[in-house]
């Protein structure tokens, strides 16, 4: 993608995830080029990522319709980042940590099971190096590795459907940081039940991998509750 491409992506992206522009509104083509001061090609694939992503769809004779949460692709990781950086991040925080809390217990439960050796190698050097940064307050390297780790679970499960949500939840994960969700320091639970799980899945303990990933996932349910308990559903 060129910078100009990616600017207007990121642009209208954010201010239809954020409500500036609502759903229902259409939008011309011209008008975006005379607006972001941009040839027609760069609106063109601009217009046509956005559409990927769910945000809009062409109509003929009348333009681009903006379209409505329920038809936007909200495992993105690009539209995850939106919702997390607009007044969406309560909602989006709490639907992709109930499906964490669902999802991350069965995959490590199933990595316990089926991860090939490297994998399991993997997880326990991931929850030490964890470890390290989390007691030296290192919160960028430690929300980079606690990315690793999770996806590296939710790959060694053998289960397709699991590992494709890796992104939305590196992404969720990932915004923690960016937005100032994260303690400078981890509890020591969190970096001791990361070391459980990755001991479980090299030992071939599928419950109590399962067990130990349920208590992560609880804690940061808990952690988090107070950013989006005012935060409506969305009921589609």
């Amino acid at each position: 993608m060129s910078s100009l491409h990616d600017r207007v992506v990121d642009s209208l992206g954010r201010e239809i995830v954020h409500g500036t522009i609502s759903p229902g509104t259409i939008m011309l083509a011209e008008n975006l080029e005379q607006r972001y001061g941009v040839s027609r090609s760069v609106i063109r694939e601009a217009l046509r990522v956005l559409q990927s992503l769910g945000l809009i769809e062409s109509v003929k004779r009348l333009g681009i319709r903006v379209r409505g949460l329920e038809r936007w692709n909200v495992l993105d990781p690009i539209v995850v980042r939106w919702r997390l950086a607009g007044p969406d991040q309560g909602a989006q925080l709490r639907s992709l940590t109930e499906l964490r809390e669902t999802v991350e217990p069965a995959a490590a439960a199933l990595a316990a099971q089926h991860a090939h050796r490297e994998a399991a190698d993997t997880l326990v050097e991931l929850a030490a190096a964890m470890r390290t940064a989390g007691e030296a307050g290192d919160r960028t390297l430690f929300s980079a590795l606690d990315i690793d780790f999770h996806r590296t679970v939710l790959r060694a499960s053998g289960n397709e459907m699991f590992a494709r949500l890796d992104e939305a939840i590196g992404e969720v994960i990932r915004g923690r940081t960016v937005h100032g969700m994260m303690p400078e320091h981890p509890a020591e639970i969190t970096l001791a039940r990361h070391e459980e799980v990755a001991r479980a899945i090299a030992q071939g303990r599928a419950t109590d991998a399962r067990e130990a990933m349920e208590t992560i996932m609880q804690r940061t349910s808990r952690e988090l509750d107070p950013i989006w308990e005012d935060s409506p559903r969305h009921f589609l």
